[in-house]
């Protein structure tokens, strides 16, 4: 009798087990159902009374329960056709039950496989593989458990900040005002047959404000806002990051119409192919299902963030998902004044905002509040009353320390910077290609995509990326570190005109096709800026006082001076 005593408690265990699997199994389960399928239903049919309880309204439809977030849901509307009730419900108590079964179960599986175990040893050792069965078997169970609650880990973010609070972002802004108004009224767009961009993707170097105006988007359309870093979905064990994707889109659905923000995005979305990761492709295929599996008039809004679109893959930026994108560049001189003023509003302060504006070059929104912060706690620590300009130059050199060689210039710098992008406007427009604006920090410039390029249009290309080494050579006689980015497409351009595009002397080109093509147009360049030296005078006087200067504004310089 005592030699089988192991097995009769593994027998009696199992039967406990399967009791209350049965009692789990038999409560009360209504299917989940997003905002859109509910329409859909209550334009055939409505049911007699919805209950509300907790976070979910709840009701019978057809012999078959419902249940539905209820923040999905306009409750003031339904209200006038369906009669509601409120129950006062013990959610956690239920939880609790719930969690309290289950590890019951997952208990007395352990137990059952300890006697079953202690059974097997008076007979015989357990070989290696019957031991990793067992722990298979275990490890099952445990899985179990924490899949069963994984969508309770996942809450949506009910979000303050408005576009009032961020400042220096009005070209981001007006490329968001249709979705914030699809999010508003979905319905006036849906009855038009329109169907707005499944995701958007802000581009940008870091601190920027690409997060912010992701929260500023979910707080101007007041809805749920769903936050996950890229690096978040990225787990050791393969299916993992891919669930963790299915279960965050199942969230957002639930509560549509939503937002998921996802930073960082390129660090799962990075293109496929080089070093295999089986994790990482599992998951970014899971993304890109999810986001080709949306219902049309589902409500919810994907925002990527990344400061490396170039590492995306090209199955992520397609039509139909990551469709839009937004680039959120530094902020200009008048950008950077309203920054200021955002993160000065309760503190008290005496100095020129233009002023402090100019002197902070290069400065992104995240720098700028840490500049003012700092300022203020330098002012704190001199007993003073209000943030002075002392304390303003007393911190910048603290705040970009590491960067500041890059970001932060001093007057003969910008006055260098100036005559670099401004000798690149100045020749994008006498070679009509086509560019928005041009900045102290970036050109703006945008070729055109063609089937076909001619040699003189792969030259024109050329020309304006050695524009400005043309320049400042002929007006310092010295060429300059900051050249590198230009001088690098400038080779790549030739190079592909040469060994690709059989445009060099010979059709099968040489080395030395490549450099000649490259020394022809900077001293094309070259003389040409010594024979409009004027001009170019006039458009980096115009850069240094507005730091930023439209493609209408360099014409009407050139053709005044013409």
């Amino acid at each position: 009798m005592q030699k089988f005593k192991g097995l009769y408690i593994g027998i009696v265990a199992i039967l406990v087990a399967g009791v209350l699997l049965a009692v789990l199994l038999m409560r009360h389960n209504p299917i989940l159902i997003s905002a859109t399928q509910l329409q859909n239903m209550l334009e055939t049919a409505l049911p007699e009374v919805a209950t509300i309880k907790g976070e979910y309204l709840y009701f019978t439809l057809n012999h078959q329960e419902y249940k539905i977030a209820k923040s999905g849901v306009d409750l003031r509307e339904l209200g006038q056709k369906i009669p509601l009730e409120i129950e006062v419900e013990m959610n956690l108590w239920q939880n609790l039950t719930e969690i309290v079964i289950i590890l019951a179960v997952v208990f007395i599986v352990l137990l059952f496989f300890t006697a079953f175990k202690q059974t097997q040893a008076q007979r015989t050792q357990p070989t290696k593989s019957q031991n990793r069965t067992q722990d298979s078997y275990i490890n099952t169970a445990k899985s179990l458990a924490n899949d069963t609650f994984a969508l309770h880990h996942i809450q949506p973010i009910a979000s303050n900040v408005t576009f009032a609070d961020v400042a220096g972002i009005n070209e981001a802004k007006s490329e968001l005002e249709e979705i914030i108004d699809y999010l508003k009224s979905p319905k006036k767009y849906q009855d038009f047959g329109v169907k707005l961009p499944k995701g958007v993707l802000l581009v940008g170097v870091p601190g920027v404000g690409k997060t912010l105006i992701a929260k500023a988007l979910a707080g101007e359309a007041q809805v749920p806002f769903f936050y996950q870093s890229g690096a978040s979905f990225v787990q050791i064990y393969v299916g993992m990051g891919a669930k963790k994707v299915h279960d965050l889109f199942t969230k957002a659905k639930l509560n549509a119409p939503s937002i998921i923000f996802i930073d960082e995005i390129d660090a799962v979305g990075k293109a496929r192919g080089g070093m295999r990761n089986d994790e990482r492709e599992a998951t970014l295929n899971q993304l890109l299902t999810e986001m080709d599996g949306f219902e049309d008039s589902s409500g919810v809004i994907v925002i990527g963030a990344t400061n490396n679109m170039e590492s995306l893959d090209e199955a992520l930026l397609r039509s139909g998902r990551f469709d839009r994108r937004i680039f959120v560049e530094l902020p200009n001189l008048q950008e950077r004044v309203k920054i200021l003023k955002v993160h000065t509003r309760d503190k008290q302060c005496d100095f020129d905002f233009e002023e402090i504006a100019k002197l902070c070059v290069g400065f992104s929104g995240a720098a700028l509040a840490v500049l003012i912060n700092e300022a203020a706690l330098c002012a704190i620590k001199r007993n003073a009353k209000a943030i002075t300009k002392e304390d303003i130059l007393g911190v910048r050199d603290k705040v970009m320390l590491g960067v500041r060689k890059k970001l932060s210039f001093s007057d003969t710098e910008k006055e260098i910077l100036a005559y670099y992008q401004a000798a690149k406007a100045f020749s994008a427009y006498t070679l009509e290609v086509a560019f928005e604006k041009i900045t102290l920090m970036s050109d703006g410039l945008k070729y055109a995509d063609k089937e076909f390029l001619s040699k003189n249009t792969m030259e024109s290309q050329i020309k304006i990326h050695l524009s400005g080494i043309a320049a400042l050579e002929l007006l310092y006689q010295e060429r300059y570190s900051h050249a590198k980015e230009d001088l690098n497409a400038a080779k790549a351009i030739a190079r592909k005109m040469v060994e690709s595009y059989g445009m060099g002397e010979y059709l099968l080109g040489r080395e030395e096709d490549v450099l000649k093509i490259l020394e022809d147009c900077k001293n094309d360049r070259f003389a040409f800026f010594k024979n409009y030296r004027g001009i170019l005078e006039k458009i980096k006087e115009a850069l240094l006082v507005d730091e930023k200067l439209e493609y209408q504004a360099v014409g009407a310089m050139i053709h005044d001076a013409l």
